[in-house]
């Protein structure tokens, strides 16, 4: 495999299978130390962290909601995008269960926080194992990669999450309110979660446009046939991401995840095109 054909600092012997794990192991520990550094800071202000941050999206101030109201209506689209106050009171159904959650809460944190250095450390590794070809064109792939995927969480946090808990919050089942909606804590935490990394991972879509038509795999002409599969696939990833089965939160999702496959088809035009373009150079 190409990933285990590297060389060592002076770039005259190629390492071997133990200095491989050394040299993984090392950027692991650094990735790691770095989670926990932002963990640790996270769990020292935990408390305006929590009432400011993590309960944001349910929060009847929250800053999304009045902006889609102002939005709907400066688009005349009414009260369309105006949702009603959130009312939620979340409980913990165990002595520790507070204490776990503002750890579990801390470390998602970390890793968020983290995530380019933890990406910096992942290139620092593969890199050497890239041929001068590979590599050209790759100098800002830290700062795109990074870039997507906050662009990406902080769409799941500020739009998708108000949406998300605004409708599960206000679902009732029945006619005669019989049933009342508590979470636990750790419940809505799961579910912020997952819509925050879901959303950061899945912006990554250009980025794993150009790497792919780097190596060969995809062309643009193949993302132009696959268009519509990639329309149902993109519409499953959605009813993934979004909790809530309204259509409006899997719409919310689906459409920039649709305008990101159309910019992958961009970046993979101009990484073919200029594949083309080294090609003939290197013929003339």
């Amino acid at each position: 495999m190409a990933l285990f054909n590297r060389s060592t600092g002076e770039g005259k012997s190629e390492m071997t299978f133990i200095d491989h794990l050394d040299e993984l192991r090392s950027h692991i520990i650094r990735s790691v130390l770095a989670i926990l550094i932002g963990a640790i800071v996270i769990f020292i202000y935990r408390d305006w962290i929590f009432d400011y941050i993590i309960v944001g999206p349910i929060n009847k101030d929250f800053i999304s909601y009045k902006l889609l109201c102002q939005f709907s209506h400066w688009a005349h689209m009414g009260d369309a995008l105006c949702m009603p106050p959130v009312d939620v009171s979340m409980q913990s159904t165990t002595f520790g269960g507070q204490f776990l959650s503002s750890i579990t809460m801390a470390f998602i944190g970390g890793i968020i926080i983290a995530f380019p250095f933890i990406f910096w450390e992942f290139w620092r590794f593969v890199k050497p194992a890239l041929k001068e070809k590979e590599l050209k064109n790759t100098r800002f792939v830290i700062f795109w990669v990074s870039f997507f995927f906050f662009c990406g969480a902080a769409f799941g946090y500020f739009l998708l999450g108000p949406f998300t808990f605004n409708f599960l919050a206000g679902f009732q089942l029945g006619t005669h309110n019989m049933i009342v909606t508590k979470p636990t804590f750790a419940d809505y935490l799961d579910n912020l979660t997952n819509i925050i990394l879901g959303c950061g991972l899945a912006f990554e879509l250009p980025v794993l446009s150009f790497i792919l038509s780097k190596i060969g795999i995809i062309s643009p002409a193949f993302l132009r046939s696959t268009r519509k599969y990639a329309i149902v696939v993109i519409l499953i990833v959605a009813a993934f991401i979004t909790p809530s089965p309204d259509w409006m939160s899997q719409l919310i999702v689906f459409v920039p995840l649709w305008l990101l496959y159309e910019l992958s088809i961009l970046v993979s035009a101009r990484v073919y095109k200029q594949e083309e373009e080294e090609e003939k150079e290197e013929w003339s």
